[in-house]
């Protein structure tokens, strides 16, 4: 346990930029659509997978450095939630409020509460308006909210927490359906189930699930010992993820859809595919190979720490903006990691521990 406090999971780090990497070529794939042979370009389609790995590391570190004990006191569970929303909302907003100035960009958006409020990606309608890839910070905070509590009922037994987690998913299949039925729900909220599946916690909430066991398993005895049986984890890993990322892709039909669109692919894209990625993280973990010293390395440890930086920045206003002065052949794809280093240089990370101050001095 102690080894794994002290490097402070730097290979996991690194992962964060690869995923980054991964969901950027995934946003880029139009481009190559004509270039490539479509079992390729179908393999590409679903690197959205990128922003698993995320989900699955959100839920793998929440659980693992905070447990339930956020639920100790309301002071430390607000001093919890205050620090997780200085996490992702300072820089958020200060991407959003540039836009909503740039009125050239921003003119047929007028959704303010909904977008500062991140409630916008709930809404299906809405769901591509503003800097579009924040959805994922909606299904985030929504995990924020509830981990200690998820962490709670993992303690006390596993299946406490899955049937939460099923039965949140039927409240909001419930209201979404509900409200459709009501008065035709012409805003998407929760509506269609495709879209309360694939962009909201009420349909992602396995793959933080997953990412809460395994903290759960490493700080069990038991658990250790299990892992530790687990041999070749970083190889095992790496190869189910491509493995299983093919076959989601194989029930796409074409170019222009998704693998996870068909119910099979979502069923491995929730289910199976977290188990791969916490194998492989373990084994980044417990392992010394060259994959795991390559994701420690100075510079994929910083990209990794710039890396939300570079998820906001990637698609959408900042993106656009940089094209319209700069547009290189890489789809400014080293630009956009220069800016994110400097960004989180200069901007988030001093404006984060600012926060961190102020949050730690409630009383």
């Amino acid at each position: 346990m102690e080894a794994f406090q002290k490097n402070k999971f730097e290979a996991l780090t690194g992962m964060r930029a690869v995923a980054a990497i991964m969901v950027f070529v995934y946003h880029n794939r139009k481009y190559w659509r004509n270039d490539l042979p479509f079992e390729i370009m179908r393999f590409i389609s679903e690197w959205h997978i990128g922003v698993t790995v995320f989900f699955v590391l959100s839920g793998f570190l929440l659980a693992y450095r905070y447990e339930e004990k956020p639920l100790e006191s309301k002071k430390s569970y607000l001093k919890y939630i205050l620090l997780r929303i200085a996490r992702i909302f300072p820089l958020y907003w200060i991407l959003l409020s540039t836009f909503f100035l740039d009125v050239k960009y921003s003119k047929d958006v007028d959704t303010y509460f909904l977008q500062y409020s991140l409630f916008y990606s709930l809404f299906e309608k809405y769901s591509v308006s503003g800097i579009v890839q924040a959805w994922s910070l909606t299904v985030e905070f929504f995990f924020y909210l509830f981990a200690p509590f998820l962490f709670l009922l993992l303690k006390k037994n596993w299946s406490y927490c899955i049937l939460f987690l099923a039965g949140f998913f039927l409240v909001g299949w419930g209201i979404g359906y509900g409200l459709h039925e009501y008065n035709g729900n012409p805003e998407g909220f929760l509506y269609p189930l495709k879209f309360m599946t694939g962009s909201t916690f009420f349909g992602r909430s396995s793959e933080f699930f997953f990412g809460m066991g395994l903290a759960y398993l490493m700080k069990k005895e038991k658990g250790i010992q299990f892992l530790k049986k687990l041999k070749r984890s970083t190889l095992l890993g790496g190869i189910s993820i491509i493995l299983l990322t093919i076959a989601i892709a194989f029930f796409a039909r074409n170019n222009f859809v998704h693998g996870v669109e068909r119910w099979e692919g979502r069923l491995i894209h929730e289910f199976l595919l977290p188990v791969a990625i916490i194998t492989f993280f373990w084994g980044l973990m417990s392992e010394k190979t060259w994959i795991s010293k390559v994701l420690s390395s100075k510079l994929l440890i910083l990209l990794g720490n710039a890396s939300f930086v570079f998820y906001l920045i990637h698609l959408s206003y900042f993106n656009m903006k940089l094209k319209s002065y700069i547009y290189l052949p890489d789809r400014n794809f080293v630009l956009l990691w220069i800016c994110s280093i400097i960004i989180y240089l200069l901007i988030e990370k001093p404006l984060y521990e600012k926060c961190r101050k102020l949050i730690a001095k409630i009383k």
